[in-house]
């Protein structure tokens, strides 16, 4: 990321963990960059799992999935509390509050192109407030009755939903049923307005209502996709197409001029956009 991008623009870093950060790796973390760093640790409240949610229920869900081999299922608590505080809680937090863009970055991803421009500054001057740069269909046994929660809050507060909103992203019998489309969260370039917005808010509490997080395995990578989907307009939610992003086992690698310019260094040919598991060409059809 530094190399690619912040070596130029300086933002700063926020790195948070459900435990204190050792000091040993804050000192490997400031060689990398000349940007500001700042260290939190998650409020106890925001991480771990609620006293009210039944552990034997969701015990019994986890073993479950696992049977069924969807990845991750198995996992203790630390990958549901992930989802969840991401899903309601980051872009509460005090080291945040004083931003409201971010960029999403995990460990393990690659950015593969030279950027030349601030998408900071690109979602700001055009009033985005999503976007990603992969995208695809999530397991259904994971968000099993997600979609007749999102029904049971769009019927109590249909205010909320915008008039030119992306529900054909979702959907393909107009909100009946979801198809299970959703962009890849571990990228994200964001509005957090956007999410502290009252329509999110009141959408995350009544998800957290349900106990999805820990019954199932609701994922905020669904969550995030579908409050885009359905509270913003379709043309405030945005493809990076020029941003070259790994976040194993996928990828996306720039096309045509995107990448032929010499900024990227990837395989065009690599790429997840139009894969059979992708749903790039659903988001682009929105367009047409």
């Amino acid at each position: 990321m530094e190399d690619r991008f912040n070596h130029k623009y300086k933002y700063p870093w926020v790195l948070l963990n459900e435990e204190p950060f050792t000091e040993s790796f804050k000192s490997r973390v400031r060689v990398l960059t000349d940007a500001p760093i700042s260290f939190g640790v998650i409020p106890k409240e925001h991480w771990y799992q609620p006293d009210w949610i039944d552990e034997n229920v969701a015990r019994a869900a986890r073993r479950k999935m696992e049977l069924q081999r969807i990845i991750y299922a198995g996992k203790p608590l630390p990958y549901r509390n992930m989802c969840r505080f991401n899903s309601g809680f980051f872009y509460q937090h005090e080291l945040l509050k004083n931003y409201r863009y971010y960029w999403r970055v995990e460990p393990e991803v690659k950015f593969f192109c030279n950027l030349d421009y601030d998408p900071f500054l690109f979602m700001q001057d055009n009033d985005k407030v999503y976007s990603f740069t992969i995208s695809l269909y999530e397991w259904e046994p994971t968000v099993a009755t997600l979609w007749k929660t999102v029904k049971e809050f769009m019927a109590e507060n249909p205010q909320y939903v915008s008039p030119n909103n992306s529900m054909d992203f979702l959907s393909d019998n107009g909100g009946e049923t979801y198809n299970l489309c959703h962009y890849w969260s571990n990228f994200e370039i964001a509005d957090m307005d956007f999410w502290r917005s009252e329509a999110y808010s009141k959408f995350f509490d009544f998800l957290e209502s349900k106990g999805g997080f820990y019954y199932e395995r609701w994922g905020d990578a669904p969550v995030h996709s579908i409050a885009a989907s359905l509270f913003a307009r379709k043309d405030q939610v945005h493809f990076f197409k020029d941003i070259g992003y790994r976040h194993p086992p996928f990828q996306h690698c720039p096309q045509g001029k995107d990448w032929s310019n010499g900024r990227c260094g990837c395989n065009p040919s690599d790429s997840f956009d139009y894969q059979d598991n992708s749903c790039l060409r659903r988001y682009e059809s929105l367009f047409l």
